[in-house]
């Protein structure tokens, strides 16, 4: 599968690298990056995640958006922003975490299960919100969420997304996706990532050309 060009919209698309090693890191930031991905996270409970972050940093291209995940408290995103972390991701709403953020100028992606962890994150100055576990909150809580949620923020499920439900989640109004095992999983080869990555992209860019075309 060619590269897509860069008119192609994919970074609302997050590849979640849970236990990535550094040894792997580079074949892998390189291959999603050929297959579209823009956006990569490392979660904190991943093998030297610092190290993997600071290796993706360097390789890939400044276009590239390379994150932390699994961040729980205010000392971990001073260590991940000072490995380069541009994104700071968490499976819950920790007000302090998403403040720290901020003031060192990276994004805040806090996870939220409910409206009240949502508003309490956009106060806080997030001006994303990882919807987790996306599978519990479901789509028709979702949809209940969008409207009474602010317009402009960035609503991201997590958990249980692939390229069979992605539509239906743009649909309820969700504007990216945190992909996790159905992308990448710790000792998958090289090639199968490749090939869930290019069919995860295809499915993204497939969605959003017929939303602008409708």
């Amino acid at each position: 599968m060619n590269a897509p060009t860069s008119t192609l919209n994919t970074a609302g698309l997050v590849a979640i690298l849970r236990g990535l090693h550094p040894s792997e890191a580079q074949a892998v930031g390189e291959v999603l990056y050929a297959s579209g991905f823009r956006s990569l996270e490392v979660p904190l409970n991943s093998p030297d995640p610092l190290q993997s972050i600071e290796l993706l940093r360097n390789v890939l291209p400044e276009d590239a958006v390379v994150g932390a995940g699994t961040v729980l408290n205010v000392e971990q995103v001073r260590s991940c922003h000072a490995a380069g972390s541009q994104i700071i991701v968490s499976p819950n709403t920790n007000v302090r975490v998403i403040q720290e953020t901020v003031a060192l100028g990276m994004d805040s992606f806090p996870g939220a299960a409910t409206p009240s962890n949502a508003f309490d994150a956009i106060e806080a100055g997030a001006k994303n919100v990882k919807i987790f576990p996306a599978e519990q909150v479901g789509l028709a809580g979702f949809k209940a969420w969008t409207a009474v949620l602010p317009a402009g923020i960035g609503l991201i499920p997590v958990g249980g997304i692939d390229e069979e439900n992605m539509s239906q989640w743009v649909d309820a109004g969700a504007t990216g996706f945190g992909i996790g095992s159905s992308l990448y999983k710790s000792g998958r080869s090289i090639e199968d990532l490749k090939t869930r990555a290019g069919k995860l992209v295809a499915a993204y860019q497939t969605i959003h050309e017929m939303r602008k075309s409708a």
